[in-house]
């Protein structure tokens, strides 16, 4: 059963706020009263009324402070609010609906007009309650899905002997198209790997889900692990991209920046599925970048996805990222973009965590004051010097 709604009625004519009441009940709500403006604040407060009828002239405080304070305040500011006035008194009426009332209620007043007029009032008021529970059940479920998304993310990434694994991940909503995994394989070997879904929110989330499993399930599977001189990391490329093209016909496509590094020689294998270009940087301050080798996954069937391969020596690093961190804008609209990266890439030695901490921070920096447009994710390697 639906709550009754309760009304309070704000005026100073005991015989007024009488009359009001008594037609009020007629309507089946309940009804609360006050006879100045300092007590209708206080039953507002402790009511949370759906419906206020205010008169203007009143001692202590004025309906009009009575109107200002509630339409400033968050909590009260959709309460909708009739202005009682008299007919002659339109300039009073005018300036009401200004700062935000709904209606208002001439005197003396007409019993007809009065339950139209609080009618559609109410009836506002329960739509608007409706969106606000409807909003708060979007909310409890987007941060289920948020929480369910954290939880795809490595809860530990643990580094080899010699050798620093970082990672950062910030979605600009939500839920995030953007993920990165961590995945120990077989001979001490790990698998690396940064993602982007096109599109926000939502619809990229979901995606992303499903991209991220059939990597990690095909990358961490018997038969990958066990034979060395496969071509895993193309395989399981074309294994997904032919899957979501033949199954979902989906216009969300991943990049994809997939690596396999063998920390004791520091060969690293990668393929790069139309992803931003991952920046290597030597120990001698020299910067590489690795371009793609192959198209996004998820466009077309039956692409062919090549494989690259580098070492990393001591004192050499990688930074795999997503298009977001050189998307961020500034109050200006400019972008961080690619030559800002390279320059704090270059100038890093301390590691790749001290590294990815410092481009947070300028990147923070950068874009104070603005919003997130896009998800960032950064997943980086380093090996001692």
């Amino acid at each position: 059963m639906e709550p009754q709604l309760r009304v309070l009625v704000v005026d100073d004519e005991a015989f007024n706020v009488d009359y009001l009441i008594q037609e009020l009940e007629d309507f089946g709500v309940s009804t609360l009263s006050a006879e100045n403006g300092v007590e209708a604040l206080k039953q507002v407060a402790e009511h949370s009324p759906d419906l206020v009828l205010l008169d203007i002239m009143m001692p202590k405080m004025d309906g009009f402070e009575v109107l200002a304070r509630m339409k400033s305040d968050d909590t009260f500011r959709d309460i909708p609010v009739i202005i009682i006035s008299a007919h002659s008194d339109m300039r009073h009426v005018l300036r009401g609906i200004e700062m935000g009332a709904e209606d208002y209620l001439p005197k003396p007043f007409d019993p007809l007009l009065l339950k139209a007029r609080v009618n559609a009032s109410l009836e506002k008021k329960r739509f608007r309650n409706l969106e606000k529970e409807y909003l708060k059940g979007l909310e409890r479920e987007l941060e289920i899905g948020r929480q369910i998304q954290t939880g795809f993310l490595p809860k530990e990434i643990v580094s080899p002997d010699g050798w620093e694994i970082s990672a950062f991940f910030r979605a600009a909503k939500e839920v995030s198209g953007d993920f990165y995994d961590v995945i120990p394989l077989a001979d001490d070997r790990i698998a690396l790997i940064v993602g982007d879904v096109t599109d926000k929110g939502v619809g990229a989330a979901l995606y992303m889900a499903v991209y991220r499993s059939l990597l990690r399930a095909y990358l961490s599977s018997n038969g990958f692990v066990v034979d060395t001189t496969r071509n895993g990391l193309s395989e399981a490329a074309a294994f997904v991209n032919n899957y979501i093209c033949r199954v979902h016909h989906s216009v969300m496509y991943l990049t994809a920046f997939m690596a396999i590094l063998d920390p004791s020689s520091g060969k690293l294998t990668f393929v790069s599925a139309g992803h931003d270009f991952p920046l290597v940087v030597r120990g001698n301050g020299d910067i590489e970048e690795l371009k793609p080798t192959g198209p996004a996954i998820g466009i077309l069937e039956d692409r062919v996805f090549g494989r690259g391969e580098i070492r990393l020596e001591a004192g050499d690093g990688l930074l795999a990222y997503t298009d977001g961190l050189l998307d961020i804008r500034n109050s200006a609209g400019k972008s961080f973009g690619a030559q800002k990266l390279r320059d704090l890439v270059g100038k890093e030695t301390q590691g790749v965590g001290t590294l990815i901490a410092g481009i947070v921070s300028q990147v923070d920096d950068f874009s104070a004051g603005t919003v997130q447009y896009d998800d960032v994710t950064m997943l980086g390697i380093s090996r001692s010097a």
